[in-house]
């Protein structure tokens, strides 16, 4: 039976193409933040360029201006003089006549030519009111008139020229005198407009040039009307003062491509009349021109250093994929034998449920003990202890159908499951049958060295027959292995609901281990003890043992001690956690256990030297409770002992279960200097996020890992990964299970700071620590007993 789980491949693939994508997403992203920058410059240059050519024609148009007006003012000034000076006796004398009013040709030719020589005009005409010429021209200027004088009569029709014919009034009668003297300063009106004369912008000014005294009527006005062309020499001045590099006329906006078109509007009605035509000066575009080349290498250079990034970090991705693939595995299956874990077992465990409830499917599932196992470890280490683990995995699996399921829950503990058993009895004889003879076979230890002979025994329940979930499952299987070691060990035992009474072993131990908790508290409140009426059965005490922790560098001087209970059991002898912790976790009694053993720990350290630390271990149970923290800081005032040399151990699936909660708690520990460690690090489900975000002080390497020093590579491999992972994030590092010298030195060389192990020393009671100076010779452990001091 196999979990629906994707497949390696098909998984990688998929992370690949997903990774693929997101940095296809990143480089798209790259090269438009390249393609901003650039787009963003050419913009700046453009919006540089659009300003100064729109004031260049702001400058243009303000000196057209200027010039018009400069035209009318100076022709206005032209006319009141000669009207002042030519005329001044004939004013004086209030004498009026024609001669005097109305300019002979000779004189009108006199002022055309002044006009033209002093001021520079083009061309200048002296007219009367209905546009025929008062001078003397000849042929050629009187044939350039008739072109120009249709485009005349405007001007002369303007009310604005006959303003100054108004008389002005006042209050009282001026006399003669003041009337000549008012006529003779009275200022005249110029015009002058923009207009199209021979095809080219022209600017043609016009002004009286004779005016009757004030009271006598005129028989003719005359004007002066002067032209001055703007595609010629004005231009030319026009193009130095304003910069307008190659500037010339155009009749139609031709500009090429590098040049800019500004058009000339009539003054009359705004039609067109022409274009000036020049070469801008643009400083964004020379200014991008300059920074271009430099910003073309730029962004090859960015684009370049960016594709070889992208490169990498595809690469590492791939990496990172695949030693993810590789985690995942690791941490569905065992590390020592490749058989799956817990983790894995429960999921195929459930699906099987799942499938069976709604099926005529039967199947079966075995908890699997070796017996005597402990024995092996105490006697030959627990090098050979992992190597009949492995040994026994592999006798299991020879007996197995290749649909059957094998796992390793922890320790010497296996489970099976065995889909579609039809012939329940003869399958599950021959298997477990087959299974108890291949245990019960001697296993050749330490390369032949040694010799242990261990047996196992087998609970099994039927699914669904004896029960509804999985957990339900399970703990019969349990009471059946229960059953079947107290049966004589060597055996299997299917479960039935008669074996659940008082035989159920965890049953058993909750009592007796609530007993024993019970006394132990009303000794510690030193509250009366019962009298003989009212006397229990003595169940034995629970003494605390110390493993003590050695530094790897000054000569292996212990650091500190691992606080381990043991419960002495008056019957049963002394018992390992193993097989009392689970009773003391489903009875409830986790909390009280965990405190004892904490207390007995931290009055111990406070006799030992001040550099020395007591680790303790923590349960998940104990992590859940909100009021944990303020519990473990109670214990240290009241012992005495700094929060700084205390080490609280935990296991990773306390991180995983509650991971608000427990934060919280470590949070509040570490805020006071207690220190955390994570117990059995590789082995189940970890996580580096919990390194960072839980603050982990310590790492302890789990001793699987240790004990393949010097026979697989693989276990050198994953301790130097550990040891540097650790050392990067400034975390401590204890390796355990140290039984060797050779395992000693290469730890040590690897970079741990702590070491552990029966190479050092065996857990011991308090009474037989001697490695710390301060500790005291006479000191026995503590016990809870009858009459015991907590």
């Amino acid at each position: 039976m196999h979990i629906v789980v994707p497949s390696s491949s098909n998984t990688f693939q998929k992370s690949w193409i997903a990774s693929g994508r997101i940095l296809f997403l990143i480089a798209i992203s790259g090269l438009g933040a390249i393609g901003l920058v650039v787009l963003s410059a050419l913009w700046a240059g453009t919006e540089s360029d659009a300003a100064a050519l729109d004031r260049q024609r702001q400058l243009v148009n303000a000196r057209l201006r200027e010039q018009v007006d400069q035209v009318a003012h100076v022709i206005g000034q032209f006319g009141n003089g000669y009207l002042a000076r030519v005329y001044p006796a004939s004013r004086s004398a209030d004498v009026s006549s024609s001669l005097d009013t109305v300019l002979t040709g000779a004189a009108g030719s006199a002022i055309s030519e002044t006009a033209m020589s002093a001021f520079g005009y083009d061309q200048a005409f002296v007219v009367d009111e209905k546009a025929q010429l008062s001078m003397l021209t000849d042929a050629k200027t009187e044939k350039r008139y008739r072109w120009m004088k249709p485009l005349f009569l405007p001007l002369l029709k303007d009310s604005r020229l006959t303003a100054s014919q108004n008389p002005i009034f006042s209050d009282r009668t001026p006399s003669s005198l003041e009337s000549r003297r008012a006529s003779a300063v009275r200022p005249n009106h110029a015009l002058a407009n923009l207009m199209r004369l021979e095809g080219r912008p022209t600017i043609v000014g016009i002004v009286a040039i004779n005016e009757a005294p004030g009271g006598h009527p005129q028989p003719m006005r005359q004007f002066l009307i002067v032209v001055r062309f703007l595609d010629g020499a004005a231009l030319d001045e026009l193009s130095r003062q304003q910069g307008l590099n190659g500037a010339r006329f155009a009749r139609t906006a031709d500009a090429d491509e590098n040049e800019v078109a500004f058009q000339i509007d009539a003054t009359a009605n705004g039609e067109p009349i022409g274009f000036i035509v020049w070469r801008p000066d643009l400083p964004g575009s020379r200014v991008i021109g300059r920074l271009m080349p430099a910003l073309s290498i730029a962004a090859l250079v960015i684009a370049v250093l960016f594709s070889v990034l992208l490169v990498r970090l595809r690469s590492s991705l791939g990496e990172l994929k695949r030693s993810e693939l590789h985690a995942r595995q690791l941490a569905l299956h065992d590390v020592l034998t490749g058989l799956p874990n817990r983790a894995l077992f429960a999921m195929r465990f459930e699906e099987c449920v799942t499938q069976t409830r709604h099926s005529t499917e039967r199947s079966a599932v075995a908890l699997l003990d070796l017996d005597r196992f402990k024995a092996v470890n105490d006697t030959f280490g627990h090098a050979a202890g992992d190597e009949l683990i492995r040994m026994a995995a592999e006798r299991i699996r020879s007996v197995l159908r290749p649909d059957d399921t094998l796992a390793r829950l922890g320790g010497d503990e296996f489970a099976l499951l065995l889909r579609d058993i039809k012939d329940d009895d003869h399958i599950l004889r021959s298997i477990c049958d087959a299974i108890v003879a291949e245990l019960g076979r001697p296993f050749p230890l330490l390369r032949g060295e040694a010799v242990a002979r261990v047996g196992g025994s087998i609970g099994i329940t039927i699914v669904p027959d004896a029960g509804r979930t999985a957990d339900d499952l399970m703990r019969y299987a349990d009471v059946a292995l229960y059953e079947a070691k107290m049966g004589g060990r060597g055996q299997w035992r299917v479960y039935s609901p008669s074996m659940d009474g008082g035989r159920n072993a965890r049953d058993i131990l909750k009592n007796e281990l609530r007993e024993v908790l019970a006394k132990g508290t009303a000794a510690s409140a030193d509250s009366p003890q019962p009298g003989p009426g009212g006397s229990k059965p003595d169940f034995g005490s629970l003494e605390v043992y110390y493993q003590t922790v050695h530094r790897a560098e000054g000569g292996y001087s212990a650091s500190g001690a691992e606080a381990l209970v043991r419960w002495r059991h008056s019957q049963r002898g002394l018992l390992t956690p193993a097989s009392f912790i689970p009773a003391a976790e489903e009875g409830g009694l986790i909390d009280a256990l965990g405190f004892w053993v904490l207390r007995e720990a931290c009055r111990a350290a406070c006799k030992w030297p001040e550099d020395t630390f007591v680790a303790v271990n923590v349960s998940p149970a104990q992590l859940r409770r909100p009021n944990f923290a303020g519990e473990v800081f109670a214990v240290l005032e009241e012992t005495g002992l700094p929060p700084s040399r205390l080490e609280l151990e935990l296991t990773e699936s306390s991180l995983i279960e509650d991971n608000s909660d427990v934060h919280t708690v470590l949070k509040s520990l570490r805020s006071r200097g207690v220190q955390i460690s994570l117990d059995d690090f590789g082995t189940g489900f970890s996580c580096l996020s919990h390194l960072v975000r839980f603050d982990i002080d310590r790492i302890k390497i789990d001793r699987s890992f240790v004990s393949q020093l010097g026979a697989k590579a693989t276990g050198a491999a994953i301790i130097g990964a550990i040891v540097t992972l650790s050392r990067n994030l400034g975390i401590s590092t204890t390796a355990e299970g140290v039984e060797t010298e050779y395992q000693r030195d290469f730890l040590t060389a690897l970079g741990c700071t702590d070491l552990q192990g029966y190479f050092f020393s065996k857990p011991v009671p308090l009474r037989e620590l001697d490695c710390f100076a301060k500790s005291e010779s006479g000191a026995g452990s503590r016990t809870i007993a009858s009459g015991a001091t907590a």
